[in-house]
């Protein structure tokens, strides 16, 4: 018991004179040395902190314009045109110092003054090359004149050693579309999925929201992103994460998965304590910023907002909507939304788990890539996605499995983050792990064990039988659900990237045009499509949809189906196809995305209380086809040429309709494209038949 240890740090007598205190000298050596610890912490921090603020000058460039002015000040010019003289007489203790001192003084002021102007002046031309997105929508190997100018300015004004949040302050605004745009687009978006009545009949309703309601609403959505960092973001996260009220384990949570053909050790303890100290390690740099920031090119910054609560965060369950607590960069959330009977051992031992790092689960099983056991991926994936329903803590923004024979993987919460930014940080620990921290021959961890550290105490808990019941219910619904989704993993190694990229193709739409031609030969029909961008060069930018059924890739399914067209035309279809999809895509990279304007013109209606049976249909329309790539070698710790056994194995997610598929695919170096499929076993449209189609479509 934690009470136990701390009894023993001191003793007390009671006598005649009052209490004597014997305190030991060796505890007392522990708490010098953890104040001397947080103190570093703190000054580290605070330096990082105005590293950041002065970002992109720095601390010592402050130095060179107060010895600048000062010099021409000695060489009797004022560069201030008097306003150096100015400060001077407006000093509130003017009359307590020398000629000589509020001379020096003002001139300090007008040097800080002006190289703060300096800064914000920078970080506004940077802002404004950033808003620039004209070099995504050049041809993939050439580059404009004008592209290359800009890019050599961008890389100018970055400065050398940028920290994790150097670049917040001059990330652009994520930009409203236009009404037209969006839905001209969503028109075209769905054309292909409705007949020539049903299509007639979305124009005339779109074109009546398009009369009215929708510049009174455009309107007031202009004004809360002119107020606000992102017009999208925080109403995404309330209404579409915190707000749902469906049970997130399958249907929100996502999960990682391990190396898929090495394990560095099969000790689960040697294994659990040398990814927790990675993990621990990619903390501590993110305290205190250090962390690189990702930058597209090696120069377009990356927004790295999300970063900030991947550790000791806990989804707070209410009865309308969640909320996240995060002690490390804000104070400790304590007004919980849920029952505690009143029992301090329950709240001790709740407030234990959700203040913590994360949560780590030593899983009795045994799961990894098997190539003798064709289910092995599959009961791997959902294993990782829900365990025995009882054996992750679904709320923590992410769960650490390790199994019996040394695999692991994640279970992440998506409320607070989406998974590139998990990715980052799994393959940091991968690299960490395998390749620094390493294992001794027999598998144990390396180095001296710490006997300094208190064992680990078990929670207790005091849970009435009325309540016993509840989570007893409780656990068959989630039983239920867990029971119900379908996995399966294919490794798919005929060809890839390599291959792809020599016929001058973008390996994602690729992809996306196979798992369309994989629906159609499942279905015998085309379906709404969702695939996942990232809006990650505006600040605070999450995702947007890229809608990947489109009238090109249906022509190109089409004519794949049909023998009578030839191999030529066939080619000129899919790449026509594969254009328009990249085309969207970089479109949803760059805010001119569809789906996320007309959510939050959605959210507007109702806040304002408006109706519009156009936003009504369009946010009822199911996704039976979810889809997202998983980014892989976002630091490129490991070198897979050298390595090519150390590559991951991806992650995946739960379906998002109930007759629908989720497809989550990761592009592993130049040969191997890894799919993870999912669907539901209680609808009949889905058990097992795309699975069986799907790599009949990619051949």
């Amino acid at each position: 018991m934690a009470e136990a240890h701390q009894a023993v740090a001191f003793q007390f007598t009671v006598t005649p004179d009052g209490i004597d205190l014997q305190l030991s000298r060796e505890v007392l050596k522990h708490i010098y040395l953890s104040g001397v610890t947080s103190w570093k912490k703190r000054a580290i921090r605070f330096k990082n902190g105005v590293l950041t603020g002065v970002y992109p000058a720095s601390p010592s460039s402050w130095l060179i314009v107060v010895i600048a002015i000062m010099s021409t000040m000695y060489a009797r010019i004022d560069p201030s045109m008097g306003m150096i003289d100015r400060i001077k007489t407006s000093l509130p203790v003017s009359e307590f110092m020398t000629v000589q001192t509020q001379t020096v003084l003002s001139a300090i002021l007008f040097a800080t003054g002006l190289w703060l102007s300096f800064i914000f002046l920078l970080r506004y031309i940077l802002k404004a090359l950033l808003s620039y997105h004209g070099w995504i929508f050049e041809s993939h190997g050439k580059m404009s004149f004008s592209t290359k100018v800009w890019l050599s300015l961008v890389k100018l004004l970055s400065g050398r050693r940028p920290l994790l949040y150097s670049f917040q302050a001059s990330l652009p605004h994520l930009p409203v579309p236009s009404i037209d745009d969006t839905i001209n687009r969503y028109l075209e978006s769905v054309r292909p999925l409705l007949d020539d009545e049903q299509y007639k009949q979305m124009e005339s309703v779109a074109n009546d929201f398009k009369k009215d309601p929708a510049p009174k609403l455009q309107k007031h959505l202009k004004l809360k992103s002119w107020w606000a960092t992102n017009y999208v973001s925080d109403w995404w996260e309330e209404y579409i994460y915190l707000r749902g009220r469906d049970p997130i384990m399958v249907n929100s949570n996502f999960y990682t998965m391990d190396l898929l053909y090495v394990i560095p050790t099969h000790r689960q303890a040697s294994r659990a304590a040398n990814v927790v100290h990675a993990m621990l390690q990619y903390r501590r740099k993110l305290e205190r910023g250090e962390l690189t920031p990702l930058r597209a090119l090696g120069i377009v910054p990356m927004c790295s907002f999300q970063y900030e609560r991947m550790f000791n965060t806990t989804r707070i369950p209410g009865i309308e909507t969640g909320n996240d607590i995060f002690p490390i960069f804000s104070a400790l959330y304590t007004t919980y939304s849920f029952m505690y009977f009143n029992e301090g051992v329950n709240r001790a031992s709740l407030e234990a788990i959700e203040t913590a790092a994360f949560f780590l689960t030593l899983d009795d099983e045994t799961h990894g890539y098997d190539p003798e056991n064709i289910r092995s991926l599959d009961l791997y994936a959902k294993s990782l996605l829900h365990g025995k329903c009882y054996d992750r803590w679904f709320d923590k923004s992410f769960t650490l499995i390790v199994y019996k024979n040394g695999k692991i993987g994640v279970n992440t919460e998506h409320s607070w983050a989406d998974s590139p930014i998990i990715g980052h940080m799994w393959e940091y620990v991968l690299a960490t792990d395998c390749f620094h921290l390493g294992y001794t021959a027999e598998g144990h961890c390396k180095g001296d064990i710490n006997k300094s550290l208190a064992p680990p105490t078990r929670l207790q808990w005091d849970i009435p039988k009325a309540c016993q019941v509840i989570i007893e219910g409780s656990y068959m619904i989630a039983k239920g659900i867990a029971d119900d989704v379908d996995f399966h993993g294919c490794l798919f190694n005929e060809f890839g990237k390599s291959l792809i990229k020599k016929c001058r193709t973008s390996p994602d739409a690729f992809i996306q045009l196979a798992l369309q031609l994989a629906h159609y030969r499942d279905k015998g029909e085309f379906c709404l499509t969702y695939e996942s961008s990232m809006t990650r060069m505006f600040r605070e930018g999450r995702t947007e949809t890229v809608r990947s059924c489109t009238c090109e890739s249906t022509a190109f399914v089409k004519a794949m189906e049909d023998e009578r067209t030839t191999v030529r035309q066939r080619l000129a279809l899919f790449k026509k196809a594969a254009d328009k999809h990249q085309n969207m895509y970089r479109l949803a990279m760059t805010g001119a995305g569809i789906d996320r304007h007309l959510f939050c013109l959605y959210i507007v209606s109702k806040v304002m209380d408006i109706d519009s049976p156009f936003l009504k249909q369009v946010l009822s329309e199911p996704w039976r086809l979810s889809t997202s790539q998983t980014p892989q070698q976002q630091l490129n710790l490991i070198d897979i040429q050298k390595f090519p056994k150390y590559v991951g194995a991806g992650g995946g997610f739960g379906p998002v309709a109930d007759d629908g598929y989720g497809v989550s695919y990761i592009i592993v170096g130049e040969d191997l494209i890894t799919f993870h499929i999912s669907s539901k076993f209680s609808s009949p449209e889905t058990v097992g038949q795309f699975q069986t189609v799907f790599l009949s479509a990619t051949l």
